[in-house]
């Protein structure tokens, strides 16, 4: 399959990150159809990736009639064969677990067309634990976005059974929807960023969890050296307290790692809380206007 040839991108997961996805490839002109199996999530999907076509008309990246344009290019679903006919590249962002993730790759193997192109999203799992599954490994690869509302950096990174011309066209869409592709040579958990960032995150858990500083003082410790806007913990709450929880808790479990597992806890309170991070409003801050953005954060007369 040529690049001219792509016309229809299939997102599976209706989550976060499925919702960021799509905001890049509807407006690089591509119609974008999201599945997931849960009903409910397609309202708040809806409603927040017109949020965030309206904070890049805000920030004057696109006009009103292209976010309106892009919008109306994306559509919802919960039937899996509806969502996988004609589509030409599938970004799948479901949970964290090599597992769930072959058996979902393997239901759509056997929907979509031949051509269809392959890709996880995933933020720590090497593609190769579940190529096999996919049925096509050498259609098959890890391409991952970050926070696609503030960045434009993308991950492409093949396993060794993906075929040089797969990572080529993926190489391609990536530039045609305005992302910065980053070339990986060889599989590595988290990337490269998400690398640095998971071990940051640790530390910062650790701090925390065993009760050596609070979760300010750790932000004001990051914010303060660094002179970042956001530290560790405001971080995560970008990123999605679940999804914090579900990285952590796999690699604990899967390593045996107590420390891990402790954190892993740590985090999963304010999970059970609902407080899961910017997208509710609440996290380990509470949104908008979170504790470490006013002015007397750093001087410790802001907490």
């Amino acid at each position: 399959m040529k690049i001219e040839e792509v016309k229809k991108v299939l997102i599976i997961g209706a989550g976060t990150m499925g919702q960021q996805i799509s905001v890049p490839c509807a407006i690089g002109g591509y119609d974008v159809v999201i599945y997931d199996i849960k009903e409910e999530l397609m309202q708040t999907a809806q409603r927040r990736i017109w949020n965030i076509f309206k904070g890049f008309v805000d920030w004057q990246k696109i006009t009103t009639e292209e976010a309106d344009a892009a919008f109306a290019r994306i559509s919802f679903t919960t039937d899996p064969a509806l969502a996988a006919k004609d589509a030409d590249i599938v970004s799948e962002s479901v949970p964290e677990d090599p597992v769930l993730k072959g058996k979902v790759f393997a239901q759509f193997n056997a929907l979509c067309p031949e051509r269809t192109i392959f890709t996880t999203n995933t933020s720590t799992l090497l593609p190769s634990s579940f190529a096999a599954q996919t049925g096509r490994p050498d259609k098959f690869l890890a391409f991952h976005f970050h926070d696609t509302r503030m960045n434009n950096i993308v991950d492409i990174m093949p396993h060794p059974g993906t075929a040089p011309e797969t990572v080529d066209l993926v190489r391609e869409f990536a530039l045609r929807t305005g992302q910065l592709p980053i070339m990986l040579a060889k599989e590595n958990h988290g990337y490269v960023f998400n690398a640095m960032l998971t071990t940051l995150f640790s530390s910062a858990m650790s701090l925390a969890a065993n009760g050596v500083a609070s979760v300010e003082d750790v932000d004001r410790a990051w914010m303060g050296v660094t002179h970042m806007m956001l530290g560790p913990f405001g971080i995560m709450d970008s990123v999605g307290l679940d999804t914090v929880y579900h990285i952590t808790n796999y690699w604990a479990q899967k390593n045996r790692d107590r420390q891990a597992l402790k954190n892993a806890e740590f985090v999963k309170k304010y999970v059970d809380e609902g407080r899961t991070g910017q997208k509710v409003k609440k996290g380990f801050y509470d949104y908008p206007g979170p504790a470490y953005s006013k002015p007397g954060f750093l001087s410790g007369s802001g907490a």
